[in-house]
């Protein structure tokens, strides 16, 4: 049976008309592009999603958004969430990946991101997607893959992950 996918779990969360702005914090954010990961982590109730969603209306470059949550750990789940993130943006990238998904057998995660990642170096235009909640994520296969898109990832990739605890990357 296919994955009925909710739409609202891409959607960059609209900041509400009474936040409180950041704006040495939405600075550091900026700062942090230059690297593959940015890791913002703090316990519940801090504005993690407030702040990244404050910082993405700031800013020219394309964000992709992906909201978690505990289904998520089923790995070919999380990684049709994934490309289908990444799509809002690009929306002719993931054709092999999503392929790949409805195998008999699922391949390994490694498998399923390496035509991604191949994918994705071809763009130029600097890009970020954010992974809210990962905190949420405890299958290993998945953390092994988020590490192996961080150590190949393509330069215009950066990564933002909102926790409430340190992943296991």
């Amino acid at each position: 049976m296919p994955l009925t996918l909710l739409q609202t779990k891409l959607y960059i969360p609209v900041l509400r008309s009474q936040y409180v702005a950041r704006p040495a914090v939405t600075a550091k954010l900026q700062d942090a592009t230059t690297v593959p990961l940015t890791l913002v982590a703090a316990p519940a109730g801090f504005g993690k999603t407030t702040l990244v969603s404050e910082w993405t209306a700031q800013r020219d470059q394309p964000v992709a958004w992906l909201s978690l949550d505990d289904e998520d750990n089923d790995p070919s789940r999380f990684f049709t969430y994934l490309v289908v993130a990444l799509r809002t943006l690009y929306p002719q990238l993931g054709d092999a990946t999503l392929a790949a998904l409805h195998a008999l057998q699922l391949p390994p995660p490694i498998a399923l991101l390496t035509p991604l990642i191949n994918e994705l170096s071809q763009l130029v235009e600097p890009f970020t997607l954010v992974l809210d909640d990962y905190h949420l994520i405890t299958a290993q296969p998945i953390h092994d893959a988020l590490t192996f898109l961080v150590e190949h990832g393509p330069p215009a990739l950066h990564l933002i992950l909102t926790t409430r605890i340190d992943p296991p990357l």
